[in-house]
């Protein structure tokens, strides 16, 4: 599917609580219960300093003039639909779009006609990362309808993977959601990598994520400080201070930021957990799946009186849709 684009942070919000400081990165207790498998606390500040490690910063576009906040909400909006079309993860398509956002800081003047060979290659190394059976190279390329070919996606991973030096495991806002839901929901906490959290609660999350996700403010926002956000407007901040660590003041910004996408989501249908084909019953909420979010994007904008570069549907029209299931190719 041809795909056509028009027109510093810390971790101070965790609070100290009777821990020293880790290379700079002030924490709490861990939210972790105490686990037979590894040190919780260890686990905890190995994921604050992630949030250290891998820095995101829309003032990317800075440093692409070509290139417009609209232009990145269509491309991860694609990338959002492909995923659905090729049951991957919802890992997968914010590990794709984590790596897109970080490699585009290390790029100059990027043209607009080279975004679709770069979010399908991000999304192509993460699903070797994520997925047991990632779909093959040739089905990258066919989703792309002739704009991508295989050779120029394998020519782009090289560049993106030493552009990225080869850091490719943050903990994505998926990864903190998954966390605070299950510290939440925890009641046995030997089995704590066992999932206890509700589906249905989950999904209506991650649907604000994704909708959030695509406005290129939200790069002004740890992944662990947007997945506290979106948890706040589902839960209180009791629950939240509880399976995150953070203080109101560290997270009010962005919950604010957040309140509009969450209007439009409660405006639209509620999310439903979908079926997939050879996805168990206990997998299916981590499949990513799609809805129309560029419709939703610009309503939410709509919201947002003093937004800047509103998305309207004239400028996002020339959109292809990814080929349904039926019509990949059989070998998939």
């Amino acid at each position: 599917m041809f795909m056509t684009i028009d027109d510093k942070h810390s971790v101070s919000g965790f609070v100290p609580q009777s821990m020293p400081v880790y290379t700079g990165c002030p924490v709490k207790t861990g939210v972790f219960p105490l686990c037979s498998w590894a040190s919780s606390d260890d686990v905890w500040i190995k994921m604050l300093n992630k949030e250290l490690k891998y820095v995101h910063d829309k003032g990317f576009l800075q440093q692409h003039p070509k290139l417009k906040p609209k232009m990145r909400a269509i491309l991860l909006d694609w990338l959002l639909e492909v995923s659905e079309v090729y049951t991957l993860h919802r890992e997968t398509a914010y590990l794709a779009q984590d790596f897109f956002d970080r490699f585009m800081l290390t790029q100059d003047d990027m043209a607009k006609d080279r975004l679709q060979l770069i979010g399908i290659t991000a999304l192509f190394i993460a699903s070797k990362i994520e997925e047991i059976y990632p779909p093959k190279l040739h089905e990258f390329a066919y989703v792309t309808d002739g704009a991508c070919e295989e050779e120029a996606i394998l020519e782009m991973e090289l560049v993106m993977l030493k552009a990225l030096n080869w850091n490719l495991c943050p903990e994505t806002v998926i990864t903190w959601l998954k966390l605070y839901a299950q510290v939440e929901s925890l009641k046995d906490g030997v089995n704590f990598l066992v999932p206890q959290f509700s589906q249905d609660t989950y999904i209506q999350i991650t649907q604000l994520l994704d909708l959030a996700i695509l406005d290129i403010n939200s790069l002004d926002y740890q992944y662990g400080i947007l997945a506290a956000a979106a948890f706040c407007h589902f839960f209180s901040f009791d629950v939240v201070h509880k399976v995150s660590g953070l203080t109101w003041d560290s997270i009010a910004p962005c919950v604010r930021w957040m309140s509009p996408f969450m209007h439009t989501v409660s405006a639209c249908p509620r999310a439903e957990l979908k079926d997939f084909k050879k996805v168990t019953s206990d997998d299916r909420h981590n499949i990513q799946t799609h809805v129309d979010y560029l419709s939703m994007l610009s309503d939410a904008h709509q919201r947002q009186p003093d937004i800047q570069d509103r998305l309207s549907p004239a400028a996002i029209g020339g959109i292809l849709t990814p080929p349904k299931s039926t019509e990949k190719p059989a070998n998939h």
